[in-house]
């Protein structure tokens, strides 16, 4: 029913957006990851995924298409709600629950709150086929289109394997040590100095 909302964020918090559409305000659930993009913005697109219950219509938003599709691939599976699909998508990266489900690594989705061992070998059982079948950069496709240049530098080392929270600490000391904006190459180039 609803691809995407556009427009300004009237409230952010780690959990919730309000957005104002054309002068109206939609509450959409978020996961941290999206929140982790869009902080620092006053004006997005959230890729909706609209969720309707006897009881509720509740909006779900996310970043970016590839983060939407991968919950819409989570919540299919039998005993994971929206919630818990928010719950998963805000404890680990999207590429590290894919990567889990691909290589069925039962301990990395049960480490997530809230996933017992049945249901994580559920949804490896569910999800594995379909996940390898889109192929390994899925999710690595797209990304959200007003990323910073810092952003944009720590998305392409993660993609070039270095571990985020490694790529995240040279970065705020490349950060500091450089009053001028950086171009995403050059950050790239003096991160890959110092990992």
């Amino acid at each position: 029913m609803y691809e995407y909302l556009d427009g300004q964020l009237v409230l952010k918090s780690p959990t919730h957006v309000i957005i104002d559409v054309g002068g109206v305000g939609y509450h959409v659930h978020i996961s941290l990851t999206t929140f982790s993009q869009i902080k620092e913005v006053e004006r997005c697109k959230l890729f909706i995924s609209f969720q309707v219950r006897e009881d509720s219509h509740t909006m779900y938003g996310f970043a970016t298409e590839s983060e939407r599709h991968l919950f819409n691939h989570l919540i299919s599976v039998s005993g994971i709600g929206a919630n818990t699909g928010r719950m998963m998508l805000s404890s680990i990266t999207p590429e590290e629950i894919q990567q889990a489900i691909v290589q069925g690594q039962v301990a990395v989705i049960q480490k997530i709150k809230g996933i017992g061992p049945k249901t994580a070998q559920r949804v490896i059982l569910e999800l594995q086929d379909k996940l390898k079948k889109e192929g390994p950069n899925a999710l690595l496709m797209d990304h959200v289109p007003t990323q910073s240049a810092h952003d944009e530098a720590t998305s392409a080392l993660i993609m070039l394997g270095f571990p985020k929270p490694q790529i995240e600490k040279v970065m705020q000391q490349i950060l500091l040590s450089s009053s001028e904006d950086q171009s995403v190459e050059s950050l790239i180039k003096a991160a890959l100095k110092k990992l």
